[in-house]
């Protein structure tokens, strides 16, 4: 939903790209005529990447790792004309089997958007030491699982699991699969990929932070693919009486846009704007 943040963002003098990714909005931002774009990410090799990319707008761009709830003032350098938080998993982390985010590409059960470098529990973890109805519980409330108590105790007589390539065996044998239909593992991978990253928890303790930030007419906006993390985004754009939201319902995205980009398609676009100076 690039053409919909350049709307709502493109006038911006600074902004923080709190998912700079692959650089993608950040770099759309800034041939919009956005100043300086601040972009964090928790991924120390992404923003190798994304340092390579941009290294055509010279110091239009500063890049922060970090995760969203350690961003404040001081690691921006003030306060903002305008943040966005593009969540989930990157393109470019699901294509890439090592990093373990994909049940289409073997590789080890990861998942951490922070890489091997997080002391943070990673996939395999949770897949082999929770007990069942606690992973049970993660699947259904993470992924809205419904058949979370057939796949958890499959995988709990499968243990241990180190691969991508296992895990989507065995719920695909636990539960079935339907031709045409979605991949069985979908949901229960990303259900796993949010507990291990905790990004609900990440989310709501950032997004009063975010507001903070703005600058009077400042605007936060928010893509969000998950129902949980859309419900999150709702109430706090509600319930702060700092913001006048701008969406009264989700944006989504346009029938072309789904169509070229599949990912695209359970996309929500919220955004809020600061109506108030800050205390």
């Amino acid at each position: 939903m690039v053409a919909e943040v350049v709307d709502l963002l493109g006038t911006a003098e600074v902004v923080v790209d709190m998912t700079v990714g692959a650089g993608g909005h950040t770099a759309a931002l800034l041939d919009a005529g956005v100043r300086d774009v601040v972009g964090v990410d928790r991924d120390a090799a992404a923003l190798e990447r994304t340092e390579a990319a941009l290294a055509s707008y010279g110091d239009r761009i500063r890049l922060v790792r970090a995760r969203f709830s350690e961003v404040d003032e001081e690691t921006v350098g003030g306060t903002v004309g305008g943040v966005l938080f593009d969540l989930g998993v990157s393109s470019m982390q699901l294509d890439q089997g090592e990093r373990g985010f994909s049940f289409r590409t073997d590789g080890p059960l990861d998942m951490r958007m922070a890489g091997a470098a997080d002391d943070e529990p990673s996939a395999a973890d949770l897949v082999n030491e929770l007990p069942e109805d606690e992973l049970a519980d993660v699947l259904y409330h993470y992924g809205d699982e419904r058949r979370s108590r057939r796949i958890a105790a499959a995988i709990v007589r499968r243990r241990p699991i180190r691969t991508t390539d296992q895990l989507a065996g065995i719920i695909v044998s636990a539960v079935g699969r339907r031709p045409g239909g979605p991949h069985p593992a979908r949901r229960s991978f990303q259900a796993l990929r949010i507990a291990v990253n905790r990004e609900l928890e990440e989310l709501t303790a950032s997004l009063p932070h975010a507001a903070g930030l703005l600058d009077p007419g400042g605007r936060v906006v928010v893509i969000s693919y998950h129902s949980l993390e859309d419900g999150i985004v709702k109430r706090s754009f509600r319930d702060d009486d700092r913001l006048h939201v701008l969406t009264r319902k989700p944006a989504v995205p346009t029938d072309v846009e789904r169509t070229s980009n599949p990912r695209s398609r359970s996309a929500k676009l919220r955004a809020a704007e600061r109506i108030e100076a800050a205390a």
